[in-house]
């Protein structure tokens, strides 16, 4: 579904810095060390093409930072400016990230949702996605 005057686009390393500033104004998405210009740099050049942005008479609106491994896919960040929320921007942005996953033969992705983003947890019910009761979320640094 296409919203009038809003645009899809591939995220390009350029788009760093108004993506990360979107990312900081959302609820529920956390920007921090992995983050660096660098990384993202090296992330989009391992996954080119399906992590994107959208955009609306020349300003980021949104931004979705999506790869995969070969086997997973993985939305580490999708965020909509507050001024562009409820208009289908989400979704639009979320359908960039499917396609894509599904024209490299991933077959399923996962996402984490901080446990305090109501708001973030409705939108991805909203679109198909399930809670994993089954399995909780680990992490070490390297």
């Amino acid at each position: 579904m296409a919203t009038p005057g809003i645009a899809i686009r591939a995220f390009v390393i350029g788009d760093y810095d108004a993506a990360c500033a979107l990312w900081n104004a959302a609820e529920g998405i956390e920007i921090c060390e992995g983050d660096s210009r660098s990384e993202l740099g090296a992330y989009l050049e391992r996954n080119p093409g399906l992590s994107c942005v959208a955009e609306e008479n020349g300003a980021l609106v949104g931004a979705a930072l999506c790869g995969h491994d070969g086997r997973r896919g993985l939305i580490y960040h999708l965020g909509v400016a507050t001024s562009a929320r409820g208009r289908g921007v989400g979704r639009m942005l979320l359908q960039h990230c499917l396609n894509g996953w599904r024209a490299a033969g991933i077959k399923r992705a996962f996402i984490l949702v901080a446990t305090d983003n109501s708001s973030g947890r409705e939108f991805w019910i909203r679109n198909g996605w399930e809670s994993l009761s089954e399995a909780i979320p680990m992490a070490r640094d390297i």
